[in-house]
């Protein structure tokens, strides 16, 4: 192919060949960046001090790596990481060329990053990837009135880059997930001309599509869309920035954008250096907590997630209406001001406000009305809720949805309900960093019922330099976040704009939820929140609220999305013919999903071809189904991208019983590289051959 990129390594793993196992390389492949490998293992995985494994030269481009004898050491060494490692596409120099690898021999590998664990809610949320793909990429729009120069607004996200790590922070899987933080890393910042897009709508879908491949270190990319030539008087460029719900959160991003504004007023310097305590400290001080009490609490009857008796799938939407829906509404200044006096009479905050109108309304949907009925919903949380310094300030996914259930009833009186959702939210924020259940990260995949509530809160950069940024002719203003479910099938965020109106913008599953049944939930919201602070008094009842509403029918929030991928094998490809071998490939976590049918179309061989889907909890589905698999006629080779490798191996490993032949591992190609699917099919086809014919 006439490609730029340069050609890749694939790695073949073979316990049954040598003493201890042979790791066999095919391509281009310098000492250097062997050695290079050979020493981020060391600082991955500090136990894996075996004595060296030795690499062999048997021709161009093919060598075989020794493996050391794990006798005496505390772990097998961690050869499919290894693999993941040599098998990477070369990292870009510091002028952004590939080629970091490409070192003469001899000289020393350089700077190594520095790894570190990750936290529950990053657990949380890759399990979260796996189960709903399609809910984890956010976004956040800003309006950017005034000159805005692209070279000193890309030093400006570059010096955000150089102090904040969680900028230059990837995963890679050993196979469970661990934090690699780089020294060097850049957020991409690509503007467009007026006229380029159709649209700041087409170009904010576009980006949401792109996803994120978590092997790598981008956390956040930037878009600008600059105003037409009807916005002359006004000329404004739009700040659309993406980001993935692992590493980061909406407090987050306001957080780095205002250091962008400060590092853009300073012509692209911010001093000070990388930031301390950063995420990595907060994973090393959640790892040191007592979680009893917070396994206590969570443990209550009363705590407990709502769970329907009997699972709802929600309605399919109309064919092509797939993907993520956004509606948006606002209450003006002045009506925003009544709402918050007439709250703070009653000593609670608008966010309580807004839950109790959602618990009516969910409430009005039950069977149950006009009798007592207990409904659930799920409240986001800042998470930040940490004992550490400074953490009002650390950019991370520190995010986190909590189940509430509250009971409601007719008869019972606003005032009554108000101070309870109040009540409830005070004695979850002392345990808002932990996910609900208990402090395992294991995820509960069942439907999560009565929609996602969100207030936003946290920094907001317009208001931090607003006063310098307008010295030189530049206003920011906040736009509307369109937003993701986040698991949920709609999500509900409430949020002040420049002007102190409450805007409410609402996130639907397409899949899930009717545009009609959303527009309808969103307005009998706005319509109880204007009417609240004139008509309710201390002996209003929910019943009179829901008097209120017009006859039309309230619409049902379904439950959220079933995760995905429940099958652990999907069949690609039956046999052609006889084989002596299987092919079964491994999905790489963290990385975009992509289809098999290129890698389908290049394999030339006979063998049967089928997809391990890895689910979001930690059961062991996926090892029972290979271990069907490996225990079948012929050889099971597990094959996949790189970054699979250590993952392979370890369910290599666990299908391995005594007396039967441990599966060969393939690891090859990048998903995203047009190449990626021919390399590592004529891979799998050379190691699935009968070794005559190999």
């Amino acid at each position: 192919m006439n490609d730029s990129r340069p050609a890749g390594v694939c790695a073949v793993i073979d316990p049954e060949r040598g003493a201890h196992g042979t790791l066999e390389l095919h391509g281009p492949l310098d000492t250097a960046c062997f050695h290079r490998a050979l020493h981020r293992i060391a600082e991955i995985r500090p136990g894996a001090r075996h004595p060296g494994p030795r690499l062999l030269r048997h021709g161009p481009g093919l060598h075989t790596v020794e493996l050391p004898d794990g006798d005496g050491a505390s772990a097998p060494y961690p050869v499919g990481l290894l693999a993941d490692l040599l098998t990477a596409a070369p990292e870009p120099a510091p002028d952004g060329r590939p080629g970091a690898f490409a070192r003469p021999v001899g000289q020393p590998c350089g700077t190594l990053p520095r790894t570190q664990p990750v936290t529950p809610r990053q657990q949380q949320r890759l399990a979260d990837a796996l189960a709903w793909p399609d809910h984890q990429v956010e976004q956040v729009v800003w309006r950017w009135y005034g000159p805005l120069d692209t070279a000193r607004f890309e030093a400006a996200w570059q010096a955000v880059g150089e102090r904040e790590s969680v900028l230059r922070t990837a995963f890679v899987w050993d196979p469970q997930p661990r934090a690699v933080v780089f020294e060097r890393g850049s957020t991409d910042v690509v503007r467009h001309p007026h006229g380029t897009v159709t649209g700041r709508a087409a170009l904010l879908a576009r980006e949401r599509a792109r996803g994120f491949d978590l092997r790598r270190p981008e956390a956040a990319r930037v878009a600008l869309l600059d105003s037409g030539p009807a916005d002359a008087t006004a000329h404004f460029t739009d700040v659309l920035i993406t980001y993935h719900r692992a590493l980061l959160d909406s407090w987050s991003v306001r957080l780095l954008m205002r250091e962008c504004c400060r590092a853009y007023l300073a012509y692209g310097v911010l001093p000070g250096g990388e930031r301390r305590p950063d995420l990595g400290d907060c994973a090393r001080w959640l790892d040191a907590q007592d979680l009893g009490p917070v396994d206590d609490f969570w443990h209550r009857p009363a705590r407990r997630p709502a769970a329907p008796a009997v699972p709802r799938p929600g309605p399919a939407g109309p064919a092509g209406s797939s993907g993520t829906g956004v509606l948006r509404t606002a209450l003006s200044p002045d009506r925003s001001a009544h709402l918050a006096h007439w709250a703070a009479r009653w000593g609670v905050a608008e966010s309580s406000v807004l839950q109790a109108v959602w618990a009516m309304l969910l409430y009005r949907t039950s069977d149950a009305a006009p009798g007592p009925a207990t409904v659930g919903f799920g409240l986001d949380f800042p998470g930040r809720g940490l004992l550490l310094e400074g953490i009002e300030g650390i950019p991370g996914p520190f995010e986190n949805a909590l189940p509430v259930t509250v009971a409601v009833d007719a008869a019972l009186s606003l005032p009554e309900l108000l101070r309870e959702l109040r009540d409830l939210a005070m004695d979850m924020a002392a345990y808002e960093w932990v996910a609900a259940g208990g402090p395992a990260p294991a995820r509960d995949t069942g439907p999560r019922a009565g929609g996602l509530l969100a207030f936003d809160c946290g920094p907001r950069p317009e208001a931090a330099y607003g006063k310098e940024l307008a010295a030189h002719g530049i206003r920011l203003e906040e736009q509307e976040a369109p937003g993701a479910p986040a698991g949920y099938a709609l999500r509900l965020r409430a949020g002040h704009d420049a002007r102190r109106g409450l805007v409410l913008t609402c996130a639907y599953d397409r899949d899930l939820v009717d545009g009609g049944a959303a527009r309808t939930l969103l307005a009998h919201t706005a319509r109880l929140l204007r009417l609240l602070p004139g008509a309710a008094t201390a002996t209003t009842t929910v019943g009179d609220v829901l008097a209120w509403l017009p006859d039309a029918v309230t619409p049902r929030v379904p439950d959220g999305p079933a995760a995905r991928d429940t099958a652990p094998l999907v069949p690609l490809r039956g046999a052609t013919a006889p084989a002596a071998a299987t092919v079964c490939l491994v999905d790489v976590p963290g990385a975009p999903r992509t289809g098999h049918g290129e890698l389908v179309r290049h394999y030339r061989g006979p063998e049967a071809l089928l997809a391990l889907r890895l689910t979001a909890g930690e059961d062991a589905a996926p090892a029972v189904a290979l271990g069907r698999l490996a225990r079948s006629p012929g050889r099971l080779v597990l094959g996949g991208y790189s970054g699979a490798g250590a993952l392979a191996c370890e369910l290599a490993r666990q299908v391995t019983a005594p007396g039967m032949r441990p599966p060969l591992v393939v690891v090859g190609g990048a998903g995203d590289d047009p190449d990626g699917p021919r390399s590592l099919a004529r891979a799998l086809q050379r190691a699935s051959a009968p070794p005559a014919l190999a």
